[in-house]
């Protein structure tokens, strides 16, 4: 893959060697997300964050990523604060957008909506999310997550063992996820959901035909005995069509401390995508596993920021630049 000025629209558009490399360039980052270090690579250069969806990570480390290299954000938020709410075509403002942007981060309710606006925009683009599609960021970032929490145990990602839990049919980060992982080698896949929730079956035969091991289930205690991580989501209650029929689903899969010792490998790794429905009838993820040192959520959501400054660089062409423009940072900064 030629990463500088291409659009980043689908995991589809990877191959394993562009994955080693977006993580190498990550890992360069890391200086400069703990504020170790500052560089202005990017002085100049604006980010147009346009998200027409709900969205707090994804679009505040987007626009963090962008600023740690240097470079500028404008954002929009909401359908309604823009012309599209006046009847302006996505083309429009694709063609208007970018000309005040040099790249842009679009999150659409629609699915296929950021690839028609990439079509007509005149800057690179990278995909938020696409309505139940794809988030290809996210993937790329769970993915990297997966990686140094396996390292640390002293694993490698091929050979992966892998429980998705929830909402897998209208979970577009598990979606990402699944295609993202046939690039991988022999991996094992538990797919754990509501039988009207379960995982669309063009992803399951994705996996498949990468050669890998894939276990359809509805019982969590049996499905998460014997894997290296647990991917808990959340059930996705815009996607359903009215608030009681997501709450049907709402609380069936939870995972507190003493289910995860009864019934986990002792290393076995907890993450989500956030953000984590924590009401008294969901409760996905109890928060009696916040002290648990295998609960990855928090780092999973601070390597969006090194993913996403990687993607910045690597589009813009200046991943070999960024430490000539570097200096100390100026005030005091505690990283915990």
């Amino acid at each position: 893959m030629q990463f500088a000025g291409t659009h980043v629209l689908s995991v589809e558009q990877f191959e394993r060697g562009d994955i080693d490399r977006i993580f190498a360039v990550a890992d360069a980052m890391a200086p400069y997300a703990l504020r170790q270090k500052v560089t202005r690579v990017l002085e100049g250069a604006i980010l147009g964050n346009m998200f027409f969806e709900p969205s707090t990570r994804t679009r505040v480390s987007f626009g963090c990523a962008f600023n740690l290299l240097g470079g500028n954000v404008r954002e929009t938020i909401g359908l309604e604060s823009t012309s599209l709410a006046k009847g302006e075509s996505i083309y429009d403002t694709a063609r208007v957008l970018s000309g005040y942007s040099d790249i842009i981060c679009m999150r659409h309710p629609t699915a296929g909506s950021v690839a028609e606006f990439a079509a007509a925009s005149r800057v690179p683009v990278i995909n938020g999310g696409d309505g139940a599609n794809e988030h290809p960021s996210q993937a790329l970032l769970d993915l990297y997550t997966i990686r140094k929490e396996l390292h640390h145990h002293g694993r490698e990602l091929d050979g992966l063992r892998i429980a998705m839990i929830g909402d897998l049919k209208h979970g577009r980060t598990v979606h990402s996820l699944c295609r993202m992982l046939t690039l991988l080698k022999q991996v094992k896949v538990v797919l754990v959901s509501p039988q009207e929730l379960a995982m669309p079956e063009l992803y399951i035969e994705l996996l498949r035909q990468a050669g890998h091991q894939v276990t359809i289930s509805t019982d969590l205690t049996d499905s998460i005995a014997q894997v290296d991580i647990i991917y808990s989501t959340r059930i996705q209650e815009e996607r359903f069509a009215s608030k009681a029929e997501a709450a049907m689903y709402r609380g069936r899969f939870r995972l507190n401390q003493a289910t995860y010792t009864q019934y986990c490998e002792p290393n076995t790794v907890i993450m989500h995508p956030l953000p984590r429905d924590s009401r008294a009838e969901a409760n996905e993820l109890d928060n009696d596993l916040n002290h648990n040192p295998n609960l990855a959520i928090f780092r999973q959501a601070d390597n969006g920021i090194l993913v996403r400054m990687a993607l910045f660089a690597l589009i813009l062409d200046v991943a070999h630049a960024v430490d000539l423009h570097a200096r100390p940072v100026n005030w005091y900064h505690r990283r915990s």
